[in-house]
């Protein structure tokens, strides 16, 4: 059951997406990369004698029962070989290789926008991140977020007040550990109508490390990467960073120091009043990504404005 060998897998601090890829890659499935000798595992690079011996040790008793145990909190567990894991995050060099999910995926949720930006925003910031989430919503995109305070809340429940919109949120913390506490309750109503992933295990705590890493998350989750407002130093930029490197669609709106730094350097101005949802729907919807062989970027050349 490879599911169980990758939840083993990732229970060991220090081994993640890449030295995932090379045991399936020397050995042919997890499975029988448990099955195989120290020798052979410690010809792997990246696992050193230390990690051999600490896989080598591994219960899969135990994480059969830790399997159930998270079925009966109604989370699951996601890895390379399900055909419901992310379809634009699975081609990444550091996609995870087993997402915590509490809710559903569906297909269509490949067709995603990530609307995000600072913890404190201005009150028409957190009015432009709602509509724009509740519009690109309506127009059947899901809209992908972090649970944060701020933008991202707005973002959430910007969707969530669209007719059968789709939201999906990437917290910095485990499923058991929804932060921020206060958020609780919106975690509750996007599992209802989409999901919560973590590649963390669902007791882990926030952190700054974790927060940074989730960014991966975020914008691999999505096709687009829409900034609303962000300071000099925001998270926010890391998440954009991320997307250019993943050849996400980057856009922004003007008139905070972050947005205003992504449009000079070269992330493409949105504005609001003059934005035609259907336009950017399909815009996105069309713009392919590194590896995406079956979808054809048939929107580049749309116009945003009509």
């Amino acid at each position: 059951m490879s599911k169980l060998h990758w939840l083993a897998l990732v229970s060991l601090p220090g081994i993640g997406g890449a030295t995932g890829r090379k045991l399936v890659e020397r050995f042919g499935s997890i499975e029988a990369a448990f099955e195989a000798s120290e020798a052979a595992l410690a010809a792997v690079p990246r696992l050193n004698a230390g990690l051999v011996a600490r896989l080598r040790m591994i219960s899969l008793a135990a994480v059969e029962d830790e399997l159930a145990s998270l079925a009966d909190e109604g989370l699951g567990v996601l890895t390379w070989d399900d055909a419901d894991y992310p379809a634009n995050l699975r081609p990444l060099p550091d996609a995870p290789p087993a997402l915590f999910v509490r809710g559903d995926l569906r297909s269509g949720d490949a067709d995603a926008v990530a609307i995000i930006g600072t913890r404190e925003p201005t009150a028409g910031g957190a009015a432009a991140a709602e509509a724009l989430a509740r519009g690109l919503a309506g127009e059947g995109l899901t809209v992908v977020s972090g649970l944060a305070i701020g933008i991202d809340t707005a973002a959430h429940r910007g969707a969530l007040a669209a007719a059968g919109g789709r939201t999906v949120a990437a917290p910095g913390s485990g499923l058991r550990a929804i932060h921020p506490r206060q958020n609780a309750a919106l975690a509750e109503a996007i599992a209802r109508r989409g999901a919560l992933l973590s590649e963390l295990h669902p007791k882990t705590p926030p952190s700054g490390p974790v927060l940074m890493a989730r960014d991966r998350i975020i914008s691999g989750l999505a096709r687009a990467v829409i900034v609303v407002e962000a300071g000099e130093k925001s998270g926010s930029l890391d998440t954009a960073a991320r997307a250019r490197r993943q050849g996400r669609l980057l856009l922004a709106l003007p008139g905070s120091p972050g947005t205003d730094r992504l449009i000079a350097e070269d992330a493409e101005r949105l504005t609001l009043s003059a934005l035609n949802f259907d336009a950017l729907a399909r815009r996105i919807r069309g713009h392919a990504l590194p590896g995406d062989d079956e979808r054809v970027n048939a929107g580049r050349q749309l116009s945003l404005w009509g």
